[in-house]
């Protein structure tokens, strides 16, 4: 078992997600060496899957179990000191799904199933990470996120279901989780994330 203490606690407390351990570490790994070098979080999803994208992206983008205040020196920027006593530091995670004008408007001027894949291809830099939710692994502008982030270098972690799938193929992690019915996935994907979110933040934040 990894000397991690928040990685340890969710096995304690989802034993049934010992099956993916090795995944769920990997992914923190991968995650961190992302934002240690300056890159970026992208993740998309549908439906439920969306909302834990906003969800993720809301525990890295603020504080999450830290309040992360600003450095002294960082709070000297600011003439203001009710901006420098509140804002908090933050990571740069984009749930890619929040951008409703962008999806209406191109999901009516062009092919509405490469909607994330465009955006992957505009934000998506070398070094950065694409968090891919998908219940079924099926989704097909979830998959044509991952086949473009590939294509741009950028690194592919998944979260979906036990069956194996198309989604699986273009990940560089897959995190199959114990169950095949969506709401019961759905239910092991937030303490995942929320584990995940918990682990950078510690790895980034002293307080």
């Amino acid at each position: 078992m990894r000397e991690n203490m928040i990685f340890n606690e969710l096995l304690e407390r989802y034993p049934s997600l010992s099956v993916c351990s090795e995944e769920i570490y990997k992914s923190f790994e991968i995650m961190a060496e992302c934002l240690e070098n300056g890159g970026k979080i992208l993740c998309c999803g549908n439906g439920g899957s969306a909302a834990d994208c906003d969800h993720f992206a809301g525990e890295l983008l603020k504080g999450f179990l830290k309040k992360r205040p600003l450095s002294d020196e960082e709070k000297s920027r600011f003439g203001d000191s009710f901006i420098a006593d509140n804002l908090q530091k933050g990571l740069p995670v984009i749930s890619l799904n929040a951008h409703t004008a962008l999806m209406t408007a191109y999901s009516n001027d062009a092919q509405s199933s490469l909607v994330y894949a465009q955006q992957v291809y505009a934000y998506g830099k070398s070094g950065d990470v694409l968090l891919c939710l998908s219940t079924s692994g099926n989704s097909s502008n979830v998959i044509f996120a991952a086949e473009t982030a590939l294509a741009s270098d950028v690194k592919v972690i998944s979260i979906t279901g036990k069956k194996i799938s198309p989604l699986k193929r273009f990940s560089d992690v897959c995190i199959n989780l114990p169950e095949s019915e969506t709401f019961r996935i759905q239910e092991l994907t937030l303490p995942v994330y929320h584990c995940l979110a918990a682990m950078i933040e510690d790895k980034f934040f002293d307080k």
